[in-house]
């Protein structure tokens, strides 16, 4: 989908990760108790020339709470963020 939606200036399109509907114990938490998500993937990216990040399509990061502008895409939601919105980049342990 990511290649019909092209960010334009300095602006990162992330596929929100949601919270799990059940805690590592396995309690069910309800819709109404899930935090808003803070952790997606990267889809597509704004301009190169005005990106400082060093951010690519594919990578997990996390941004801030009510950051971005959500919208949903045949049943995906999307939220479309300044770059300056993301605040980490995600990685697997052991990797550089």
């Amino acid at each position: 989908m990511a290649d019909i939606i092209e960010p334009i200036g300095p602006r990162v399109l992330v596929r929100p990760i949601e919270q799990e509907s059940r805690t590592s114990s396995g309690l069910y938490i309800p819709e109404s108790a899930k935090e808003k998500p803070q952790k997606g993937e990267i889809m597509a990216l704004g301009t190169a020339d005005e990106l400082v990040y060093g951010l690519a399509a594919g990578d997990l990061v996390l941004f801030e709470k009510y950051a971005g502008t959500q919208f949903q895409l045949d049943g995906t939601t999307y939220l479309l963020l300044d770059e300056g919105d993301v605040l980490a980049r995600l990685r697997e342990n052991g990797t550089t």
